[in-house]
């Protein structure tokens, strides 16, 4: 067994390094490990790799975890559709399929296939990033990413001949898309050259352009909004489908606020829109739509953190107030908005998709009065996508944690809900689900309600093993969706849980907000609350408990296990920020100032410095077993926090009274970006992950996975 061998740690250099930050003297020992291609960050790397190997190679159960996680990754997923005209496209991976692939269908229901990753490259390692098709569905961008690079690349298809009538296109990363009706322009997005910025500010810098199909986009492009805008502005564009009105967000960094801005491009050429702005300098996140009635539909939590729909009038919305026709349901956060407007209804419909206590639900409205008219009956307690409407249908996909996403189609005529599309291959999943789901609360220091999401086996008597995963940040929610790595891990055994602290946006603005900034650690203090109750309650102990989290969740699990090293049994932490006082310094770390603060500012730094991983690991600890997770090419969280705090780790590790130490580990792969992978790439992951936890916590691995 690994747990039997001696380890021995690749060496690694401690500097006597310290950085006068205000009245802070901040230790930076392994601030050489910042710099990835030096010969000296290579050979640690290389031994890193080297001792990854020797221990999680070996782990048993690793065949069996295989064979369950491929069957349930490889059942494949298909989209909600995007119309135009009588034709819609569509994104579907069958089973075995690395990537999913773009599809379009004509009115008779025949498939084509328009973009196969795969087909682009072999590996596996380029991905299809976003796609949009005019307002004819005869072109269509679509933008790609190669290795996980940040340099998103867009090309123009004709979707009748499948041949490229533009692109590359460079520096388009997240870049919309908004083709104006002729279908030989559009606006989009695209970050200035590297070579007219200032270095490490390649990422930032972008400008909305209006792009004519076929022309030179570096000098032909022109420049309608961003030139004075901040290095960290992100942009949204759409045109309506006649073409008249061009609706913009700005965004500055990780913010949830924005503002928004609209053009009458009949009153004004395309090319030099004139903005009015209709929201600015508000703390509040706007979406506008144009309805086909001519009025100007809000979709924001501006004073209303869970969010409302407002109506005002196209031609003025300056001065005209806005009214209510969805005002705020305080118990359930409004995600999605979908008007059925077809001539064969007896009245136009609003859809309301909202969330409630993380499960999704659909109301029926009256898009004149906002009247209550009924619902859309979902299968389960889950989880709804974006609702998409043409006329008087409208598509959904629903998922739970024992479903993988299906589209669902309703129809306002006969007030019927069905099965549009179900996954390909869904028949190869067991019949049975591996275990139940369980909704828990526990109580946060302050006397704050935490909700758990518990998923463990039919039958459980006393403790399990179990893995407890977070996030707690940016205003992302944890949804109960369906999820190979948890159906895997209780399917053999274990306990799989969910804790929904504040950061995240289960309670709207107010959560997201009491769990930011000056009040990050709160997110922590919900965690250890949660890990807690499990214990308390019987689900688990701490000698079985492993505590998860990525990206922000990676810094939620990194505070977490430096903090209360006591409570946890180990540590999967993947792609984290973990560097507190140098994290604006590397990949988007400029735009998370919004959401953790800026170590610039005194008071922010005093924050930051309460909390921050690797400012915190002290050689007088035992600390639980760790296993980093990190990718080379990620250019949104640099793997350089990884590589810091698995060093002082390991040194702490190291040391003759550090026996109890659990093992520390660096897993790193190449290719790949921070999130986007392929199936293979997914199974590999996942298989060094489980492997571990279940080797850390207890859990078996046998034939019954």
């Amino acid at each position: 067994m690994p747990a039997e061998t001696p380890l021995t740690y690749p060496a690694a250099r401690r500097q006597d390094l310290v950085e006068a930050l205000f009245d802070y003297s901040v230790a930076d020992p392994y601030r050489w490990l910042e710099q990835p291609d030096s010969e000296e960050t290579q050979a640690w790397l290389a031994g890193q790799d080297t001792l990854r190997h020797a221990v999680l190679d070996g782990l048993p159960g690793r065949e069996h975890l295989r064979t369950r996680l491929s069957k349930l990754v490889s059942v494949g997923v298909i989209g909600p559709p995007v119309w135009r005209g009588a034709c819609h496209f569509f994104m579907k991976r069958n089973p075995g399929q690395e990537h999913a692939a773009l599809y379009m269908a004509d009115e008779n229901g025949s498939e084509r296939l328009l973009i196969d990753p795969t087909d682009l490259d072999p590996t596996g390692h380029t991905t299809l990033d976003n796609w949009y098709p005019d307002w004819t569905g005869l072109r269509l961008t679509y933008q790609v990413s190669v290795e996980g690079d940040s340099d998103s690349r867009l090309y123009v298809l004709d979707t009748t001949t499948g041949s490229l009538v533009d692109g590359p296109i460079s520096r388009c990363r997240n870049s919309p898309v908004a083709w104006l009706p002729s279908g030989d322009a559009f606006y989009y997005v695209r970050s200035l050259d590297s070579a007219a910025v200032p270095k490490s500010e390649e990422l930032y810098h972008r400008r909305v352009y209006l792009h004519k199909v076929g022309t030179d986009p570096d000098t032909d492009d022109f420049l309608v909004f961003g030139a004075e805008g901040h290095k960290t502005a992100s942009y949204g564009v759409a045109v309506t489908a006649d073409g008249r009105w061009l609706i913009l967000t700005a965004t500055i960094g990780a913010v949830r606020h924005n503002e928004v801005w609209l053009a009458d491009l009949t009153a004004s050429s395309p090319l030099y829109p004139v903005f009015t702005p209709l929201q600015r300098n508000t703390r509040a996140h706007t979406r506008a739509l144009v309805g086909r009635d001519g009025q100007l539909y809000l979709h924001t939590d501006l004073d209303a953190p869970q969010g409302r729909l407002a109506v005002t009038d196209m031609e003025n919305p300056q001065s005209t107030p806005w009214r209510d026709i969805l005002p705020q349901d305080p118990d359930a956060r409004l995600d999605h908005v979908a008007v059925l407007d077809s001539p064969a209804l007896e009245r136009p419909l609003l859809l309301a998709g909202r969330k409630r206590h993380t499960f999704s639900e659909i109301r029926v409205h009256d898009l004149a009065t906002g009247d209550h008219l009924g619902h859309i009956e979902l299968p389960g307690s889950g989880v709804v996508g974006e609702i998409r409407s043409r006329g008087h249908e409208a598509w959904f996909t629903y998922t739970d944690p024992f479903t993988p996403p299906t589209v669902f189609q309703w129809d306002a005529l006969t007030h019927t809900r069905k099965i549009w599309a179900l996954p390909p291959g869904r028949e190869s999943l067991p019949p049975n689900p591996p275990g139940v789901v369980h909704h828990l609360t526990c109580t946060a220091p302050d006397s704050t309600q935490i909700r758990i999401t518990v998923l463990a086996p039919h039958s459980r008597s006393g403790p399990l093993p179990a893995i407890l995963y977070g996030y707690g940040g940016f205003g992302l929610s944890l949804a109960p969706i369906y999820n190979p790595e948890i159906l895997t891990w209780v399917a053999a055994g274990g306990v799989y849980a969910v804790a929904h602290v504040r950061g995240g946006d289960e309670g709207g603005g107010q959560w997201h907000a009491a769990g930011a900034r000056a009040n990050k650690q709160r997110s922590v203090d919900d965690f250890h609350a949660a890990a807690e109750s499990l214990i308390r309650e019987g689900w688990t102990t701490s000698s079985q408990l492993v505590i998860s989290g990525e990206s922000n969740g990676g810094l939620l699990v990194g505070v977490a296990l430096t903090q209360r090293p006591d409570l946890y049994q180990a540590v999967l932490c993947g792609a984290p920020v973990l560097d507190m006082a140098r994290y604006e310094q590397f990949g988007l770390g400029p735009s998370w100032t919004a959401e953790y603060g800026s170590a610039k500012v005194e008071e922010e730094l005093k924050w930051l410095m309460s909390y921050s991983p690797y400012h915190h690991v002290t050689g007088q600890t035992v600390y639980p077993a760790v296993l980093f997770s990190v990718s080379d090419a990620d250019s949104m969280v640099d793997p350089l926090h990884a590589r810091k705090m698995c060093a002082a780790l390991q040194q702490v590790a190291s040391t003759p009274a550090a026996a109890d130490n659990g093992i520390v580990l660096l897993r790193r792969e190449s290719a790949v970006g921070h999130g986007a992978r392929s199936m293979s790439l997914m199974v590999g992951l996942l298989i060094d992950q489980l492997a571990f936890a279940a080797w850390q916590s207890g859990l078996p691995l046998g034939p019954s996975v």
